[in-house]
């Protein structure tokens, strides 16, 4: 490094030598001369200032800087790395149950991870199915919620499903039996709670009963359903009991906070048997 040379290499032109007149000493020096020799050398002490200004202003202000810091790290984790969540609805049991806290993770979309059937998402659900059939606000004081998930702010609702069809893909739905993708039968015993009670064929047959109305976002149209660019057929592993893409339609993409990476929290209760077993023998 050049900083680091210029520091290391000396000229030789400048270095002393015995030959130097300036630099032999003679017994003619006074003592004078040594005094002021002496304290040329002495060591130079740093003088320190107070803080200046009102104690309460110095505290005010870093409250101010501790916050600033705070809310700055919560945004650059939150939206970079990761935000917790919790459950509240049975629609993915019994993969996540109501009340379960999971870690959702937003890495791997930043990095353009594609995104894979079988990944559980959490994402914001189209118009129909937010608030007043409002999407997402884009006032500074929403925005700022969003990005810091401060229970104080307003938050918009999330919703959490499982990816079932991905972009140009087909999808059918038999009763009693399961969904079919490109005419395969998907093995999903492992995870669904049952098989779903309804058909879905074409595209006028998504439609359904949400917290407000009956929607049907795609009319009467008689075509086959076939996922758009950039978009996903999403499902609750809770089959007839979730609000899921067989209702409200297709997810774009572009709606996703992240996918549903770690189960941290889950609360146990004791089972609940009968009424009459409650008191022991020999207790009434």
């Amino acid at each position: 490094m050049k900083q680091q040379d210029s520091v290391t290499i000396s000229d030789n032109n400048n270095q002393s030598s015995s030959d130097d007149p300036q630099l032999i000493s003679s017994p003619g020096d006074t003592a004078s001369d040594k005094e002021a020799s002496g304290s040329s050398q002495a060591p130079v002490q740093k003088k320190t200032k107070d803080r200046p200004g009102n104690p309460v202003a110095n505290l005010l202000k870093d409250g101010v800087e501790l916050v600033v810091v705070t809310l700055a790290l919560l945004i650059a984790i939150r939206w970079g790395l990761a935000e917790a969540r919790y459950i509240p609805s049975s629609s993915m049991e019994p993969t996540l149950q109501i009340n379960d806290r999971i870690l959702v993770e937003k890495v791997s979309g930043h990095l353009g991870a594609p995104i894979a059937r079988g990944d559980i998402l959490v994402f914001y659900p189209p118009a129909s199915q937010m608030p007043n059939g409002k999407d997402l606000s884009n006032d500074p004081l929403t925005v700022f919620g969003r990005l810091t998930g401060l229970p104080l702010l307003p938050n918009e609702p999330a919703y959490i499903k499982r990816v079932i069809g991905l972009p140009l893909e087909r999808i059918r739905i038999k009763k009693g039996v399961g969904v079919f993708v490109n005419d395969v039968l998907l093995p999903e015993a492992e995870y669904i709670k049952e098989r779903p009670n309804y058909d879905l064929n074409v595209l006028g047959e998504i439609g359904g009963r949400t917290e407000s109305s009956f929607i049907k976002p795609y009319g009467d149209k008689n075509e086959e359903i076939v996922v758009p660019a950039g978009h996903l057929f999403m499902m609750g592993d809770n089959r007839n009991n979730s609000a899921d893409s067989h209702v409200w339609g297709f997810l774009d993409q572009k709606r996703v906070i992240g996918r549903a990476w770690l189960l941290f929290w889950r609360h146990l209760e004791a089972p609940k048997y009968p009424r009459n077993l409650e008191t022991a023998p020999g207790q009434d």
